[in-house]
């Protein structure tokens, strides 16, 4: 909750608390839109995870490990809103993929 006040403060972004998610969205006006992960040992203080969407989770996971990469977390859904799985890159960046539920 505090970084979505703070982010919220500063930037004037809408943010949207999601306590059943442990979960915090953010939105500003005319982009970016974003979340804000929970603290735990896999998402220390300091650690920022970019997400890029993509229509395909699988076939952009099997791009990545042919290229190098490795699945960090497989694809798996967040009810009601869409899927993400996280990677990292040869040199050993964490980046998250996203995949929205059709509306």
């Amino acid at each position: 909750e505090a970084a979505g006040k703070f982010y919220a403060d500063v930037f004037g972004w809408q943010v949207q608390q999601m306590p059943e998610m442990n979960y915090a969205t953010f939105e500003a006006e005319g982009g970016p839109e974003g979340g804000f992960n929970p603290l735990s040992e896999e998402n220390p203080a300091g650690t920022v995870t970019v997400y890029i969407e993509t229509d395909d989770i699988e076939a952009t996971l099997a791009k990545i490990t042919a290229k190098g990469g490795k699945v960090v977390h497989s694809k798996a859904e967040i009810p009601g809103y869409g899927w993400f799985a996280i990677f990292s890159d040869p040199t050993g960046n964490k980046v998250g993929l996203y995949t929205a539920t059709p509306k």
